[in-house]
């Protein structure tokens, strides 16, 4: 319901619209006919909540706000005030539960609200105060939620959390339905894309200004060359750009503008591939040029002739998994790890006696082999691995795998969660020695032809179904899911299985393979 000084400008708006004129809080006015436009209507809207939208931008330790939003206050990437300065949110760990933290904090509905990732609204112009982001949803504000500490990450400019909130209320679209709007027809308008041979059918060129590395710069008919937005650009694109030019597999791509020197316009944007094309012309872009920050966000890449190829061991998910039911008292370093759901957590906070509480782990063994022609290895340097009090190692990837449980409708309904590992050759073929070790910050990787084994009676090789009702769904483990070491293909990347969950037992079967 509305509250009383919402309730009397409502009706001061309709007594207005007898008058044929609307006042603004500035003294100015405006017609009632520049009103059938959408905008000014979405200002009356966001005049509705302007008490909310007042308090939202003092200067609070915990404070957010939404930036780079093009269509009003109510979507962007998410920023955090932490010691009088602003800062970014991760996108690692972001979902709906975050997304509606942070929707409820600015004033609007918390039942709705969509999540974006990777800099969806532009890259973060800030440094990241939060990382691993774990909300249960009833948070009242993004700070009390859980997370790795201010200023601990290894996230980069392209990995921005954001959200896009409802932000149209229940009682003022009872009175104007033609303001209504819908968030997820909305999203699915501008993300609209088309193949680009089909838009741009007199052929197209590309070329890099280097020789196995450099920015792109694409040719589409007639037209003069430019560049690529970098915006959403990966390595799944990149690696079809590499092979397109015979320069083998991407190592490395750039989103920002890194080679510098460029002095030509922007082309094309919202450039999507599988990953497996053979030439970009077969992925799909925005039929409109949209690109935020033009100058800045510019796709480059860096290939390599040789390089890894990770294969996760489907047979060994299937042949392992199965129930155990642990207290929590001898989950306390997984804990600390963010491997148990946020019911856990709760009952930690409520209850004196919380470690006696018991937690039912669905777990497996996972087996990745390194099939490439080059090691696999870590996409940060040594010195910002993070040591692990726990395991009393360090793990050299922040997240090397997910765990995911999905029911018929697509939801995740298992709070799974991005495992950090320490990467090592526990198993290597025949004739192949081990290099790659984790005790005493040794260096970390797999080699060719070996295997990183994580067995399932090791802390976070799990996943927490304790309040999973019995059921089929789905179940997923990916490794390398956000793609940022790059390999010969990811279509190996990911284990998408079913399973069949009982009161007494956990079957996991009929797995297939696919991208993350």
């Amino acid at each position: 319901m509305l509250d009383i000084k919402s309730y009397l400008l409502l009706h001061y708006f309709v007594w207005t619209l007898a008058l044929g004129k609307f006042f603004t809080p500035t003294g100015g006015q405006t017609t009632v006919t520049a009103l059938a436009n959408h905008s000014d209507k979405q200002a009356f809207m966001q005049a509705i909540r302007y008490k909310k939208d007042y308090r939202r931008l003092k200067k609070q330790e915990g404070a957010i706000k939404l930036v780079g939003g093009e269509r009003g206050a109510f979507e962007g990437n998410v920023e955090i005030l932490h010691k009088g300065r602003w800062g970014n949110v991760c996108d690692d760990e972001w979902d709906e539960l975050e997304a509606r933290v942070v929707c409820g904090q600015l004033g609007y509905k918390a039942s709705k609200a969509w999540p974006t990732g990777n800099s969806y609204f532009g890259h973060s112009r800030r440094r990241y105060w939060m990382d691993n982001v774990l909300c249960d949803g009833t948070e009242s504000e993004l700070a009390k939620c859980r997370f790795d500490g201010w200023g601990k990450t290894d996230c980069e400019g392209g990995e921005a959390a954001g959200v896009i909130c409802d932000h149209f209320g229940e009682d003022v679209e009872m009175h104007d339905n033609r303001v209504t709007a819908n968030i997820s027809n909305l999203i699915k308008l501008e993300q609209r894309k088309s193949k680009i041979r089909d838009v741009h059918q007199q052929g197209i060129a590309v070329r890099l200004t280097g020789f196995r590395q450099g920015r792109i710069e694409i040719k589409l008919g007639d037209s003069d060359w430019g560049v690529v937005c970098g915006d959403g650009w990966s390595l799944l694109e990149a690696s079809v750009i590499c092979r397109q030019l015979g320069l083998g597999y991407a190592a490395k791509v750039y989103q920002t503008n890194f080679f510098g020197d460029n002095r030509l316009p922007m082309a094309i944007s919202g450039i999507k591939c599988h990953g497996n094309e053979k030439n970009i012309a077969e992925c799909v872009h925005d039929t409109v040029l949209d690109c935020p920050g033009v100058g800045e966000n510019v796709a480059g890449v860096t290939c390599t002739s040789r390089i890894a190829d990770l294969v996760l061991d489907s047979i060994e998910l299937q042949r392992t998994a199965h129930l155990e039911d642990r207290q929590l008292f001898w989950l306390q370093c997984a804990m600390e790890e963010n491997c148990v759901s946020s019911q856990a957590y709760q009952v930690q906070r409520e209850s004196q006696q919380w470690y006696l509480e018991s937690r039912r782990l669905l777990r497996f063994t996972a087996r990745i082999l390194n099939a490439g022609t080059a090691d696999f290895r870590p996409s940060v340097p040594k010195h910002l691995w993070e040591w692990h009090m726990c395991h009393m190692h360090y793990h050299s990837m922040e997240v090397f795998a997910t765990f995911d449980i999905i029911d018929s409708s697509g939801k995740k309904v298992a709070e799974g969660h991005k495992a950090s590992f320490c990467l090592e050759d526990n198993q290597c073929l025949p004739g192949i020695k081990p290099r790659y070790k984790c005790a005493g910050y040794g260096d970390q990787g797999i080699s060719v032809n070996c295997s990183d084994i994580y067995k399932y009676n090791i802390d976070c090789q799990w996943i927490d179904i304790s309040e999973l009702n019995p059921g089929l769904y789905t179940f997923k483990v990916a490794v390398n899911p956000e793609l940022k070491v790059g390999e010969m293909s990811f279509d190996n990347n990911a284990a998408t299985c079913k399973l069949l969950y009982t009161d007494t037992f956990a079957k996991v079967h009929s797995c297939v393979m696919g991208q993350p």
